[in-house]
């Protein structure tokens, strides 16, 4: 049996990974934010304003439990969701957690090219973006931190790379010997 969770700020590739991985090692992939919109049938941003953020903490935690009962699955966390509650014990209990950590300078570039599709960053120029990261990655690192391995994210822009993250990460998970 193997649960792997991905957990990172925005950005970091957890869902980039994450569907590689699954796909290279047979396992299922689970987007923790898609799980919960194909279940509510609205995108995270409508729960958010439908119902409040404590409320979506609430939805995101149960659903992470629902998952986390998966067998031999790859998971992609929300940036926040190890930070909420005791959902990173949770994971720790179930699986294997990783922290993809990347530099201040992957993260502004892909968040830049992608603002339009993120809410929450949407509105921001570049700089109150490149404050944001600043101030969320200090903030939230410590509870990422927590992770039983790190595996760097920045090198996922390439089918070659994303490869070379899946080996190795692999090898730190040992799951060539599973």
């Amino acid at each position: 049996m193997t649960r792997i969770f991905l957990t990172g700020f925005m950005g970091a590739g957890k869902t980039t990974l994450g569907r590689a991985m699954a796909k290279a090692d047979n396992l299922e992939f689970i987007d923790l934010d898609q799980y919960i919109e194909g279940r509510y049938m609205k995108t995270v941003s409508q729960i958010f304003a439908q119902m409040g953020e404590s409320k979506f903490r609430e939805i995101e935690s149960r659903l992470l439990r629902e998952v986390g009962e998966f067998d031999n699955v790859v998971i992609a966390t929300g940036g926040s969701t190890p930070l909420i509650g005791d959902n990173m014990d949770y994971m720790l209990q179930q699986g294997q957690t990783v922290y993809l950590k990347c530099t201040h300078e992957t993260l502004s570039r892909r968040l830049k090219e992608a603002r339009s599709n993120r809410p929450l960053i949407a509105a921001m120029d570049d700089a109150a973006l490149d404050r944001y990261i600043d101030s969320e990655t200090a903030r939230r690192e410590p509870g990422y931190l927590r992770c039983q391995y790190i595996c760097p994210g920045d090198r996922l822009e390439s089918r070659s790379q994303i490869s070379d993250t899946i080996e190795y990460l692999n090898r730190l998970l040992d799951l060539n010997n599973k």
